[in-house]
């Protein structure tokens, strides 16, 4: 928790979606500190499902020892915001600080998302965010310390929450202000690092340590995975060669058998916690190639049981 400064006692804090959640949480510190708080949200009315209106959160607020004033506010609607800004300007003398904070979501994936979602989405996270802060600016400009906050999740690059998205790997922007072939480079050294570490790292190292020249001679097989999910990428075991290799990236040579899977499923594989034929039989593992290999990768398993 963190301990109230007094800094914000006077100040005017436009906050929309206030009524409960995150918005009323940053409404009741403010108003500890003994701010006045503008209540822009939705609800009037209690909801059956959702607990808390604007008046509910500005009784909590005043009771905090903060100065309330709730105002019936979609913001996808101009006049309802134009209307709170300037009652919030009418009843406190400005506005210091704007919280964007009203926001809609749907996890959803793109064929199953409907339109009605996507512009519930767009209109409220984008067109309402850009709208309360176009039509609180001109107020704010007169504050002498006027600040903005967004809340909104920070964009993670990573492929795992574009790949449903996308027909393609993710290309480097031209309009960066880096050259898109350093662009391309980095994106590569960054799928390196983040395949030099985690689970599936840490089950090839124990898998290096067992190889030997014995297991290499009873196999005879070089085994390529295409790991889905959370640590999704494609590694091999190449039980052909020397004294065998295993490592991130396509084999040295041709694989004989190929095997695709979660790579939760792949850690579970060869842990032993789930047998290779369940895991084929149940389709959670598809094989092509040699099945005559792929089973005899099952002695490997076995062994790494004890190193577990």
């Amino acid at each position: 928790m963190l301990h109230n400064t007094g800094k914000l006692a006077g100040c005017t804090v436009f906050i929309t979606g206030a009524s409960r959640g995150i918005g009323k949480a940053i409404a009741l510190k403010a108003a500890r500190d003994g701010a006045n708080v503008v209540v822009a949200a939705k609800t009037a009315d209690p909801h059956p499902k959702l607990p808390g209106t604007i008046y509910t959160a500005a009784a909590e607020i005043e009771a905090a020892g903060g100065k309330a004033l709730p105002c019936i506010v979609d913001v996808r609607d101009e006049k309802q915001i134009n209307e709170a800004v300037e009652q919030a300007v009418e009843k406190f003398g400005g506005i210091d600080i704007l919280v964007n904070n009203a926001s809609a979501i749907n996890l959803t994936g793109t064929l199953e998302t409907p339109m009605k979602k996507v512009d519930l989405m767009l209109g409220i996270n984008l067109r309402g965010t850009y709208l309360t802060s176009k039509l609180c600016i001109p107020h704010l400009l007169k504050s002498k310390n006027p600040h903005i906050l967004n809340l909104s999740p920070p964009l993670n690059l990573n492929p795992i929450w574009f790949k449903n998205h996308t027909g393609h790997p993710l290309l480097p922007d031209f309009f960066l202000d880096q050259q898109p072939e350093d662009l391309a480079k980095q994106m590569e050294d960054g799928k390196a690092d983040s395949a030099a570490t985690g689970p599936i790292s840490d089950m090839f190292n124990i898998i290096r340590g067992i190889l030997s020249p014995d297991i290499v001679k009873t196999t005879q097989g070089v085994y390529r995975f295409d790991l889905s999910g959370e640590h999704a990428g494609v590694w091999y075991i190449d039980l052909k060669n020397d004294a065998g290799s295993a490592g991130s990236g396509d084999p040295p040579v041709k694989a004989d058998v190929v095997m695709a899977l979660d790579s939760a499923d792949f850690i579970k594989m060869f842990g032993g916690k789930l047998k290779p034929t369940m895991a084929f039989m149940s389709g959670k593992l598809k094989i092509k190639g040699d099945m005559g290999l792929a089973i005899k990768l099952e002695k490997m398993m076995a062994m790494m049981k004890s190193k577990l």
